[in-house]
């Protein structure tokens, strides 16, 4: 195993054994960010060189939902519990050498394009080998997206001292009931996995369903609308 190999092993196995984990699931109708995006895309491309992608939409959503709900943007230190008045994103990428969590600072306000670009060059310094420690350290939530390689469903491992991770994943067409008529919407499956030592099953699930909520109606993200 390589030194970095190790280390991840080292920190995985570390918040197995501290956190008291547990996993709590919900699905998200993607039809409005997608057509949301569909719209953009190419003069957001245009007007700032950055692809809109869905993470931003999410790191936007988990921002606003962690103000709403603290505890996930919490942290245990001895026997202090610490809340951050910013949100400091932890964003996982996957290297050849192993996964990596670069930081986006203060993406409590940050609009969905500044999120594109930040993640655009962390990710770039990641593949490249050109990360700091910096670059990493003084996270306060972690998204994970294994949707990229196709995963459905998921339990991601929180980062510690962090006591929360979002895990995202693929988005498949299902069969749901709308207004009473069965139709096909585009699903995607989301995770969040949090230490029950500072957040209960209510906060977690609402901070979730406040997740949901601003991913299927993307304007709530633009008037901060509960």
């Amino acid at each position: 195993m390589n030194r970095m190999r190790l280390r991840i092993a080292e920190r995985l196995k570390e918040s197995q054994n501290a956190a008291a984990s547990l996993t709590t699931f919900n699905e998200i109708d993607m039809s409005s960010l997608m057509e949301m995006r569909k719209k953009y895309k190419d003069e957001v491309l245009k007007e700032h060189d950055v692809k809109l992608g869905f993470m931003s939409a999410f790191a936007r959503a988990c921002a606003l939902a962690l103000k709403e709900i603290p505890a996930a943007n919490a942290s245990i230190e001895g026997d202090e519990i610490v809340y951050h008045d910013y949100v400091d994103l932890s964003v996982a990428v996957a290297t050849p050498k192993g996964l990596v969590t670069p930081v986006v600072r203060n993406a409590e306000g940050m609009g969905f394009v500044d999120i594109e670009k930040e993640i655009a060059a962390l990710g770039t310094k990641a593949r490249d080998g050109k990360l700091t420690l910096e670059d990493m350290a003084g996270g306060t939530f972690t998204i994970s997206n294994g949707g990229v390689f196709g995963s459905l469903y998921g339990t991601p491992i929180i980062n510690l001292p962090q006591s929360a991770v979002l895990g995202m994943h693929a988005i498949k067409d299902k069969p749901v009931v709308v207004n009473g008529q069965i139709v096909i919407r585009p699903i995607m499956v989301v995770a969040l996995t949090y230490d029950h030592r500072l957040l209960d099953g209510r906060e977690a699930v609402t901070f979730l369903v406040k997740v949901r909520d601003y991913i299927e109606d993307p304007r709530k993200m633009l008037l901060a609308l509960n």
